[in-house]
Order: structure tokens, then sequence, then C-alpha cells
């Protein structure tokens, strides 16, 4: 009990929010480099997952494909692609501090993405997409005029697990010196500094509940949103009235 207090002693003390912090840096700094690093992986997940499950989900081609890859990608450990990004980083000298990281979050952040992208394009009726093909849409009209708007909130909590899962991960970037919340917990570890383990900690898991929450947000005016598209008119035409979802 006695470190849960000291430790919200120091989360509570305003001079950690711009020094110290037991000089591992300041709440504000740390906020700063784990927001970047978790945002811009992310950010980059996006631009390479979602058009790979858009076109997957569109063309059912290489489905057993993505399905493996997002397996694997699951269940290879974070810390192993650090140390592998790490060893490629010391080969070719560029800075230990983000880009070790930042490859490892970006690998992470994929799986998510590519497997809800693909999925909700998939699940989009069969019937909606075949008869807007037979009023004469391009495949191009059909994936962004029917499949996405669909689809689109389950791409959104794709992105959604998987910004939660880097911001929980992206601790590790402490390990090969990269700078966030995960600084400390690592020198809390390494000065036997209890309450600084456990600031930390609770500092990481807050910021986690606030990505949750905002993204819980986002999703739901998404799904709002999908059910009243610009083109509705276009879902009355092939079937599929306003305030009716994909599968």
């Amino acid at each position: 009990m006695d470190v849960l207090v000291e430790a919200l002693e120091l989360l509570f003390d305003g001079s950690n929010w711009t020094g110290s912090m037991l000089d591992s840096g300041s709440i504000l700094t740390r906020l700063w480099e784990h927001v970047f690093i978790s945002v811009t992986s992310v950010a980059l997940a996006i631009v390479v997952a979602l058009p790979l499950g858009l076109y997957i989900g569109h063309r059912r081609r290489f489905e057993a494909l993505v399905i493996n890859l997002s397996n694997v990608g699951r269940a290879l450990p974070a810390f192993a692609v650090l140390a592998l990004a790490y060893t490629v980083a010391l080969r070719w000298q560029i800075s230990f501090e983000f880009w070790p990281a930042f490859i490892a979050l970006f690998l992470l952040a994929i799986p998510p993405i590519v497997t809800n992208t693909y999925v909700g394009v998939k699940e989009v009726d069969a019937d909606v997409v075949e008869a807007a093909r037979g009023m004469g849409f391009s495949e191009i009209e059909v994936l962004r005029r029917i499949e996405i708007p669909l689809s689109l909130p389950l791409i959104v909590a794709g992105i959604r697990t998987s910004l939660v899962q880097v911001i929980a991960t992206a601790t590790l970037a402490a390990i090969t010196a990269g700078g966030n919340f995960g600084r400390f917990i690592q020198n809390g570890f390494a000065r036997q500094e209890r309450p600084l383990i456990l600031a930390g900690a609770i500092l990481v898991a807050l910021l986690a509940i606030a990505a949750e929450l905002l993204m819980a947000l986002v999703e739901k005016a998404v799904r709002q949103r999908s059910t009243e598209s610009p083109d509705a008119t276009v879902f009355d035409e092939v079937g599929l009235g306003p305030g009716v979802e994909a599968a």
C-alpha cells in the first residue's frame, strides 16, 4: 500500500510533469514520446495494411495467406522483433533510440488491421455487391461506394485494437534507450525504486484506456455514419436500405 501511495505522490507532484520523475525525465516529455512512436507506427501500418486487406477482401485472393500471416504476426513476440531490429540498427549504424522499437511496433500493428479489413469487406452481402455490378458499377465503385462504407466500422475496430496493443507494448522502446513511459519502468527496476515502476505502469495503463475510449467513440460515430452514408441512395438502389448494416 505504501508503494501505491508513493507512486501516486510522484504522479500528483507538479514538478514531475515538467522535471525529474526521479531523473527519468518529465511526464509530459515521456508522454509525447510514447504517443509519437505509437501513433506513427500505427499510421504506417494503416498505410500498408489497409490496401492489402481491401484487395484481399474484394478479390477473394490470398485469403489463406493473410490468415496465416496474421496468426504468425500475433504469435511472434514483440521482444523478438525488437531484438532483430536492434541487430539491424547496430549493423547499419542507425538510431538505436527510435527505429528498432518503431519497426517492432509497426509489425505488431499490421495483423489486426489486415484481418479486420479483409473480414469486413468479405462479409458485405454478396447479393448487394452483385446487384451493384449488375447496375454497371466498376470494381473500384463497388469497393468505394458499397464495400468500404459497410465494412468501415470493422476496419476502425481493427485500428482500435492495433493502437491499444501498440501503446501497451511501446514500453519496450526503453530497452533500446528509447524514451517513453517505459523509461520510468526500466529505471525503476534498475534503481529498485518500486514506486517509480508502479507510476510508469499506471501512466501506460491510463494512456491505453484513454486510447481505447477515444477509439470506441470514433467507432461508434463511424458505425452510425455508415447507416447514414451520403451514398444511401446507392444502397437503396441495390437493395440495402438505410439502417441495415453489413453482415
